[in-house]
């Protein structure tokens, strides 16, 4: 399926990553699901994702893994696994480093920077952010 949606503030982004979480719960329950993001600096993904966690691991503090590269949220029922792959180098060394197979079979995963992963699981969700104005987004979701 494929999805359009507008949005005009950051919170109607958030919006949409919570439309996307309840969209993947009804459609797959109980299965795992991994969203690979994209979108220029400052296009939104971190406010797509704390909608999306505000489903999946209610109550958790979202905020960019930049430096960190990895967060966990672990208030839900299944933990959900927050990537920013923007610093880390595009080699499956460094997603060997910091554990990325244990993470992606543990719980559900969202990858800001998809764009760096040397390949993105068979069954993922693609979601594409674009700026359209000064505040204006278009989120294509593809599940």
């Amino acid at each position: 399926m494929r999805e359009f949606i507008e949005t005009h503030s950051p919170e109607e982004t958030e919006a949409a990553g919570a439309h996307l979480a309840q969209a993947l719960l009804s459609r797959r329950p109980g299965a795992l699901c991994f969203v690979c993001l994209y979108g220029d600096l400052g296009a939104g993904k971190t406010a797509f994702v704390r909608g999306f966690a505000s489903v999946l691991s209610p109550g958790s503090r979202v905020s960019s893994p930049t430096y960190t590269i990895v967060r966990e949220y672990r208030c839900g029922p299944v933990p959900l696994f927050h990537f920013d792959l923007y610093r880390l180098e595009e080699s499956e060394d460094g997603l060997a480093e910091i554990g990325f197979d244990e993470y992606v079979s543990g719980g559900h995963c969202i990858v800001e920077w998809s764009e760096y992963l040397p390949q993105c699981p068979r069954d993922n969700i693609k979601v594409t952010i674009r700026r359209t104005g000064a505040g204006d987004r278009q989120i294509e979701m593809e599940y």
